[in-house]
């Protein structure tokens, strides 16, 4: 087995399931359990949420997360998210089989997010938060269209 860099963090998660339905445990001291399932017309019954919407939401989760780090970095403070994601997948792979690519046709990101920050240092979050940002460059470096525009607001008075 290849020896590690320190700073390397191995995420695992095991799985088991039946049809379209899965339930999936992530490793570590602390264990979270999730579901999947699919919609009726991929075969699911819709009892969980698909993972084309772990996907998205893993998208909104990791660009905060990774924010949160720049925004450190920077100097500024940051409050309340808000995202809304889209992803629109052409299912003709998917469920029909026809040749192609399986994978989104197009993603656009939608973020607003409260922040002392300048017009200068917002639009560095932004970008440093693009660049830095695991699950950013999966989808970016995947090839679909990506469109990400971030809004920032004031932080409430204190």
């Amino acid at each position: 087995m290849a020896t590690l860099k320190t700073s390397v963090v191995p995420f695992v998660v095991s799985a088991t399931g039946t049809g379209t339905a899965q339930h999936l445990t992530t490793a570590g001291g602390n264990a979270h359990r999730f579901s999947t399932d699919a919609y009726p017309a991929f075969g699911g019954k819709d009892e969980a949420p698909s993972p084309l919407f772990y996907a998205l939401g893993s998208l909104t989760s990791c660009n905060q997360v990774t924010a949160t780090l720049v925004a450190k970095d920077l100097g500024i403070r940051l409050g309340e998210w808000t995202f809304e994601v889209q992803g629109d997948l052409d299912t003709s792979v998917l469920v029909g089989g026809a040749d192609g690519n399986a994978n989104f046709d197009r993603v656009t990101v939608r973020a607003t997010v409260e922040t002392d920050a300048t017009e200068e240092q917002f639009a560095r979050l932004v970008s440093e938060t693009e660049r830095r940002c695991p699950v950013t460059q999966l989808f970016r470096r995947s090839g679909l269209d990506y469109e990400n525009t971030w809004q920032a607001r004031p932080l409430p008075a204190s």
